[in-house]
């Protein structure tokens, strides 16, 4: 029998995306029609499943979706064009690159060659740079989307102890100090530990709110959690289409609120991308803070 408040994120996502909806319309009506580019690299069924998903979410929303699919042969080169064609184009702006991509190539040196003001994802090294001096930019999305979740749900993070179980450049670290930064949702003491501590979880035990984010399936378990803490399931693999979250079910006899295993951060991680991009182009459009 689950004890724990469950904290979904979809109720998160139909905010953010609402807001962003208007947003949108607010920017249409002045003359400037969003646009959100697309790439995908190779023939993975499942990442083309996910382009379309989001192309399906960016015309309901109001943005145009140029998109680029280039086969699994492509070169680093052949990329980079693609991407440097959409710095290059004023109509588009923002830019995602669905990850991963095949072997040969290289995601990060990709990243580099995109305009960081086009960046949805927020993984740019330019835009992890302004995070970490507290400067406006993009903001990883799954880290955002957890501070916003917790927001939602009236869980209060400012003066209290955050454990974050991970320490990966998509979540673990961009989350600490997204969440360290001085404002009523953050403000917290944050601890990253990792797999490589021996003891990790005498940190965990200790954690006000924990943050699984090791990418290890079940490696957070009911004995690893302070009774009553809030728990949130950052991290997950996938096997083929099966999720596999890090955060055990049986969690929930102990938490005093968790994220579910289905339908917790992820909704609000889309719903943070599709905010990085009205961001973008209310910036490329000289109107940031007007509309």
């Amino acid at each position: 029998m689950t004890t724990a408040r469950l904290l979904p994120g979809g109720p998160v996502a139909e905010m953010i995306l609402a807001e962003v909806a208007d947003g949108v319309a607010r920017l249409r009506a002045a003359g400037v029609t969003p646009a959100l580019a697309t790439v995908l690299v190779g023939d993975d069924e499942a990442s083309a499943g996910y382009i379309r998903i989001k192309q399906r979410q960016a015309a309901e929303l109001g943005f145009d979706s140029p998109h680029v699919r280039l086969p699994a042969s492509a070169s680093q080169a052949d990329l980079h064009a693609v991407l440097a064609d959409f710095n290059a184009d004023p109509g588009v702006h923002g830019v995602l690159v669905q990850h991963p991509i095949p072997g040969g190539l290289d995601y990060d040196r990709a990243l580099q060659v995109l305009d960081p003001d086009k960046d949805v994802d927020g993984m740019h090294p330019v835009n992890m740079g302004r995070l970490a001096l507290g400067l406006s930019a993009p903001l990883p999305c799954t880290p955002a989307g957890i501070e916003a979740l917790l927001a939602f749900h009236g869980v209060p993070v400012s003066g209290r102890e955050v454990v974050i179980l991970g320490r990966g450049a998509t979540l673990g670290r961009p989350l600490a100090l997204l969440l360290a930064q001085k404002r009523p949702t953050a403000n917290a003491a944050v601890t990253v530990v990792h797999t490589g501590v021996a003891d990790w979880p005498r940190y965990t035990r200790r954690a006000e709110i924990l943050v699984a984010a090791a990418g290890v399936p079940g490696i957070v378990r009911p004995e690893h959690v302070r009774p009553g803490a809030v728990v949130v399931g950052g991290g997950v693999r996938y096997e083929r289409r099966r999720l596999l979250p890090d955060v055990d079910p049986s969690c929930d006899q102990v938490a005093g609120a968790i994220t579910p295993r289905v339908g917790g951060v992820g909704p609000v991680t889309v719903a943070m991308l599709f905010r990085n991009a009205l961001r973008a182009t209310r910036s490329a459009a000289g109107l940031a803070g007007q509309l």
